[in-house]
């Protein structure tokens, strides 16, 4: 069976970029992946301004709408770099929550699909032709967990 998620409200929403589950990277707080996934589209780059903006937005949408402005100049490393910065950031989130973490580790072998009808690279698409590379990530994430929760020794 396939799972697919897509919205943060619904089933396997935690899955979603937008879910309230804060991350704590380099000692800064970001409220949800999505705000700091799109600030690092600026890091070193000359828009690297709206970094803090993005950062104080109120709303994973917010912060997506900051980080997708096409006016603004990226990074010149980030389609190298891009794939890696999401990783990092999802394996941190269930790394830091238990509730979430149980919810991915439960969801066994199953493949895991971001249900977009827009986006082809980290999602499906809306004719189910993506590339899924969030859903490949939460995957890969999970099998991280696992042998990291495999290497942790109880002592009595």
């Amino acid at each position: 069976m396939t799972i697919y998620f897509y919205k943060a409200w619904q089933p396997y929403g935690c899955f979603s970029n937008f879910s309230f589950h804060g991350i704590h990277v380099q000692g800064i707080y970001w409220p949800t992946v999505e705000h700091y996934y799109q600030a690092q589209k600026f890091v070193g780059s000359t828009d690297a301004v709206i970094i803090p903006f993005i950062h104080a937005a109120a709303t994973p949408e917010e912060a997506a709408a900051l980080g997708r402005c096409s006016s603004r100049q990226l990074r010149r490393d980030w389609d190298l770099v891009k794939t890696q910065v999401m990783r990092e950031a999802v394996l941190k989130k269930f790394l830091t929550h238990a509730d979430i973490r149980e919810v991915l580790l439960k969801t066994g072998d199953e493949m895991l699909v971001e249900n977009s009808p827009t986006d082809y690279f980290w999602g499906c698409g809306a004719n189910k032709t993506g590339q899924n590379h969030l859903g490949k990530i939460l995957i890969s994430v999970r099998e991280e967990i696992r042998k990291l929760l495999s290497l942790t020794v109880i002592h009595e």
